[in-house]
């Protein structure tokens, strides 16, 4: 008999758009390694343009979905979303007190993120006056917060006296979230025993879909896994982030986070090794040590969308020749070499589809067979370096690449250097994909290997 599976509900709306609600609430719920389970409150006909159209639901309907949920087996934790309206508010308190919900977070729904209303002002005080006191947390952004507290927020002391007030309601915590606000995100979180401020980058400046959902069925999760309340909630702060790093364009407007995004992000990783590890077993076999230079040889290979060296796949301690033969002292490996990933990462940035680079050794040979190969090359001069550039370790080829790029206009095939003092000089071999430079290195080398 295996262990009983940790299940949460969401009590929310549904958003065919597939960003929010429900559909949001559900895979932030498995992404967790927690079981969802679903009570709809309203019907909404919306995309990434926005809301179209709102259908509440009967309340018979949902009083009717709560029942055969809370009469089969207790949830661990539940959260309410988008709830429409007064009466569903209303019967929806009524069997969460009845059914003695322990672990309840509202995201009090008010508006969507493209400012239609969801929620009637008699929905928001029923809100207040019958569910708060139910709830271990509640999680307003400041629209929502002015609303449910009465006071205009316009500077940090508004946040607190407005948490402040939202508490008194009989709330347990709150968390009055910052991703409205200018510069950096912070989420002010209070409770009984004292406030604290979780402060984070902001990962993206498309404000995008679904933010509020995610983050309180994250929380939600974390509670059902038995989290306390503060902990559930940095974790949380942690979660959204990585869906916002993740997020997708999926029609014609608005960006959606993407919950699933850190699965999504392993499998991608998993591919990435898969690919370098072949790719080294090809160069191992065709023995393309006399390609390789006195410094020895790297692959970079980065992740979609890649930020950071992290995002980076690398050999720690390159690829070492010996006579025609090469061998790697390590396995490949995220944030395996500062020196290619910076290379990478400039590349990105001027075409984020150019994601693979390796290095090889410099010639007059190898340079026209790149030529003959009618590979686009781009070059730059180490003595154009600038000294502040020089000096500082680790930036000669982040500057130089860019360097090229910039004169080339775009991303060539090839960038190569003439070198300078105490630096060999260098081609360096771009390419969309693992395959392609891969493809692109065996061109070079069986045609070389003819020179030689």
């Amino acid at each position: 008999m295996s262990d009983k599976t940790v299940v949460a509900l969401t009590i929310a709306g549904s958003d065919s758009g597939g960003g929010a609600g429900i559909q949001a609430d559900l895979k932030t719920f498995s992404a967790l390694g927690v079981f969802g389970k679903t009570v709809i409150t309203s019907i909404t006909s919306q995309n990434t343009l926005g809301v179209q159209a709102v259908n509440d639901l009967p309340v018979g309907v949902v009083e009717s979905q709560l029942k055969s949920i809370f009469e089969d087996d207790k949830c661990q934790a539940v959260k309410t979303g988008m709830l429409g309206n007064e009466q569903i508010v209303d019967r929806v308190a009524s069997l969460l007190k009845r059914y003695r919900v322990k672990n309840l977070v509202i995201d009090p729904v008010i508006f969507s993120s493209s400012g239609k209303k969801l929620l009637t002002p008699s929905g928001v005080e029923m809100i207040k006056k019958r569910l708060f006191p139910l709830a271990r947390l509640v999680t307003p952004n400041i629209r929502e917060a002015e609303i449910l507290s009465g006071i205009k927020i316009r500077r940090p002391a508004d946040r607190k006296r407005a948490a402040r007030k939202i508490l008194k309601s009989g709330v347990r915590a709150v968390v009055l979230t910052g991703g409205h606000l200018k510069g950096k995100p912070e989420d002010l979180f209070l409770d009984n025993n004292g406030m604290e401020i979780l402060s984070s980058e902001r990962l993206s400046e498309s404000d995008p879909h679904g933010t509020g959902c995610v983050f309180s069925s994250a929380i939600t999760a974390g509670l059902a896994l038995g989290r306390q309340i503060l902990p559930a909630v940095i974790e949380a702060k942690d979660f959204i982030g990585r869906a916002i790093l993740g997020e997708v364009i999926s029609g014609s407007g608005k960006a959606s986070v993407e919950p699933l995004s850190s699965l999504y992000r392993e499998n991608e990783k998993a591919q990435a090794l898969e690919g370098m590890n072949r790719a080294i077993r090809v160069f191992r076999e065709e023995r393309i040590g006399s390609l390789v230079p006195e410094v020895q040889t790297n692959i970079g290979l980065a992740l979609k969308n890649a930020k950071n060296h992290e995002d980076v796949l690398a050999i720690p301690g390159r690829i070492i020749k010996n006579g025609e033969d090469i061998f790697t002292g390590a396995e490949p490996e995220f944030g395996g070499s500062r020196h290619v990933a910076n290379i990478v990462l400039t590349v990105m940035r001027f075409d984020p589809e150019k994601c693979a680079v390796m290095n090889i050794k410099y010639t007059d040979a190898l340079l026209k067979i790149c030529q003959r190969l009618r590979f686009k090359i781009a070059s730059f001069d180490r003595a154009e370096e600038p000294k502040n550039i020089r000096v500082r370790e680790g930036s000669s080829l982040e500057w130089g690449t860019q360097k090229a790029l910039m004169d080339f206009g775009s991303v060539p095939d090839i960038i190569y250097d003439l070198g300078g003092i105490r630096k060999e000089e260098m081609i360096r071999v771009i390419a969309e994909d693992i395959e392609s430079l891969t493809n692109k290195i065996l061109k070079i080398h069986r045609l070389y290997k003819k020179t030689v």
